[in-house]
Order: structure tokens, then sequence, then C-alpha cells
């Protein structure tokens, strides 16, 4: 049987598979670490804003205390009516959440949007959640036949990345942001805004390179100081970023981590009213005092600490500790005043909570996102299980490589009655 030269029948077929499997590698974004407990974690979402909001229409969006939005970026909370402040479109805010491990992966955290008649998948997911999810996962979540089709006044869930890693990075505490990566962005330069190394950042990301894109998101660890609190404390586990701090104790205790600190460091809040005691017993010392007595020896420090909040109390402990010199004035982040709001065009109004019962916004409880598998691998030498960006796509687009090919065999079965 004579050969036959390539027809370029043939040659499209070829291309049209290699654009099908191309666009199946870049379509998903999802998060990639394998637990053993089913605890929940804190961690950051990185969070550009699409329009003129007010604090607490953020935090609808992504159903979490706006007060806890105020902390996490060290905006001073004692401005009157500071939740209703309005901040300015563009302005690039860390959103506090809880991560949790579903079915042992890490999963995202998921959040529910009210749909609007402008909206589509692509904006939800690209504008008002600023690239932290994709559409495909918007509507793989929500198990969306046409995406073309929305019916306004819908709740949808929204997946969101997340990351524990233990909230360790080499062995001190850490609190992992999900960062969505810019068009301006280098490794280099995002290692320097948060005082880590490109090498951490690509061991964390299980990188192969250096190369990052727009639109990738990255796993990035912030030094944290991290509490000791017993595990009956509602407040266990609690963890605070460097330079920030939180408000705990239902609004009672404001917990600090100082600049260039690793120590947590708690007194009464601001708004702390109607609270519990906080004076440590069989002492005159109140929560966050302490006393110090210089001798021969060194200096003597006697301090009341925070020890958690459990069943509507005020957890306090008294230490005593001789010391080689007397400690110095306590560190505390460096509080800035609520971005001032500017008038501009936007494109989108601002966003309606989700709910529309009245009802308070509360921490997001833990949701399962349809996941299309794992595939067995090994991250880089020293570096947690889990990779983010271009690593996570290609296992999420191993699903849909088989729709590819099964359109790659039907054209090889039609291709005969052309020629």
């Amino acid at each position: 049987m004579p050969n036959r030269k390539p027809s370029l029948f043939s040659f499209f077929k070829a291309l049209f598979f290699m654009v099908l499997a191309n666009v199946a590698l870049v379509t998903s974004k999802s998060t990639i670490e394998p637990c053993s407990n089913s605890d929940s974690c804190n961690a950051l979402l990185g969070y550009t804003l699409y329009t003129d909001l007010k604090v607490a229409e953020v935090a609808s969006l992504f159903q979490v205390d706006p007060i806890a939005i105020l902390t996490a970026n060290a905006i001073d909370i004692s401005y009157p009516d500071v939740e209703n402040h309005i901040l300015p479109s563009q302005l690039f805010l860390k959103i506090p959440i809880l991560c949790s491990c579903v079915d042992g992966i890490r999963k995202s955290v998921s959040t529910k949007y009210k749909t609007r008649p402008q909206d589509t998948l692509a904006s939800i997911a690209d504008s008002i959640y600023a690239g932290l999810v994709s559409a495909d996962q918007i509507r793989e979540a929500n198990s969306i036949a046409d995406p073309s089709i929305l019916d306004v006044g819908e709740n949808l869930v929204v997946p969101l990345p997340c990351t524990c890693f233990n909230n360790t990075d080499n062995g001190l505490p850490a609190i992992y942001l999900s960062y969505v990566v810019k068009p301006v962005d280098t490794l280099a330069g995002i290692a320097a805004r948060y005082s880590t190394t490109i090498t951490d950042l690509m061991n964390v990301n299980a990188m192969g390179s250096s190369s990052i894109t727009a639109g990738d998101i990255l796993a990035v660890p912030l030094s944290a100081c991290a509490s000791n609190f017993p595990r009956y404390a509602s407040d266990h586990g609690l963890i605070v970023p460097n330079g920030s701090y939180a408000i705990t104790a239902s609004h009672c205790v404001q917990c600090s981590c100082g600049p260039g600190n690793r120590n947590l460091y708690c007194m009464p809040a601001s708004l702390a009213v109607s609270c519990s005691s906080m004076q440590c017993k069989s002492s005159n010392l109140m929560l966050g005092n302490a006393t110090v007595q210089q001798s021969s020896a060194g200096c003597n420090v006697t301090s009341c600490s925070y020890g958690g909040y459990s069943n509507g109390t005020i957890l306090t402990w008294l230490s005593s500790s001789l010391q080689p010199r007397c400690p110095g004035p306590q560190q505390f982040p460096p509080l800035v005043a609520p971005p001032t709001y500017v008038t501009r065009d936007s494109l989108f109004a601002p966003a309606p909570a989700p709910q529309s019962d009245g009802a308070t916004t509360t921490v997001p409880r833990t949701s399962t996102v349809p996941s299309t598998g794992l595939l067995p691998g090994l991250p880089p030498a020293g570096a947690p299980i889990g990779s983010f960006s271009d690593a996570s796509s290609l296992l999420n687009s191993v699903a849909t490589l088989p729709i590819a090919l099964m359109i790659y065999l039907l054209i090889n079965l039609i291709s005969p009655l052309s020629l």
C-alpha cells in the first residue's frame, strides 16, 4: 500500500487537539495541600477592591467580621462608625479566613455571593473576587450547566484558596497569604515585600523555577506571633501576622504582634465593654501590666498575661521571672487611619450582602469544593507538600484532557468521509 502524505485536514486535526489541550492546562486555580486532621487554621487572602466599598461590604463578600479585616491590616478601629468607612477602589487588603482540612486535603473555604443583572461567572471571578477563584471553579461548585445563564438574586457558592502548612515556615510561626500575582510582579519583588526569600517562596509553592505569571496564586508565608492558649479556649490556635493585631474574647482583648517580634502581647481592647474581669488572681496587676525590679542578679519581672477565652471568661495567668536585663517598652504595630475615600467612576456598583435577612456576618464555615483528583508527587527538599498556580492547574486539568481526546478520536472517525 503506497504511503500517503499527511493531508491538510490531518494537520488541522493535530493543531485542534493541541489547542484544546493547552486551554485545559490553564483554566483552573486550586490549592493542593495534603493534611491529616480536621483542625482549622488561620489564613489570609490577598484581595484588591474592584470598586469603592464600605468595610462592612467587603466583609459581606467574604462572610467575615469587619473588625477582623481592619485589625489584619493594622487599621485603627477606634474611628467613629469605622465599619461604614468607604475604602477606595484598588486598595489591597489582607482578608482573614479559617482554612480547614477535609478528606485529607486542605481545601478552600467558601463564601456566598448574590448575583446581579450584569454579572457573569467571569466578572464575579476576575473582578469582584479579584482572581482568587476561576469562573470554572464557581461553575463546578454550583453545578451550573450553562454558564451564560445566571439567575438574578441567586446565592452562588464561591470557593476561595487557603493554605496552612501547620502555621509554620522553617519551624517558626507563620500565617499564609494567598496572593494573586499581578502583571508587574516578580518573585524577587514579592519576597522583598513580605520579608521572605525567593528560595522560601519556591519551596513553599513547589516551584521548579522562579518564573511567575499574572493570575498565578502563590502561598506567601508571613512571620507571626503564635499563642499557647489551652485547647478548651475558644481562641485556641490564635496566630497574628507580624505588624498587625487581632481582637478576641468577644471584642474584649487586643493581641498584638509588634514589628520584628514573635511574642504575642495581649491587653484590654479599645472596644472593651461588658467584659469579664481582666485582673490576675492574687495580684493587683491587670491584663497586659507588668512590674520590674532591678537587682544585683538581674531584673525581676512579674506580668499579667492573657491565657485564652473560655465560657465567657477571660483567662489570665501571673508569671514571675528573673531576666538578665529589664525589658524595654512594648513594641506595638503602627496603626494607620482608615484609607481616605477617593471619588471615581466604577464599572460595578457595590456588591450586596449575600444574605438578605439582615443577619450579621459570620466566620465562613468549612465547605468542600469539588475536586478533580490528585496525582502523587514530591515537593522540593525541605518544602511543605503542596502547590499553587501552574502546578496545581496542571493537576486539575487532567480531568479535562479526556474530553479533548474524545473530540480528537471523533474527528479521526469522521475524517475518512471527508477525504
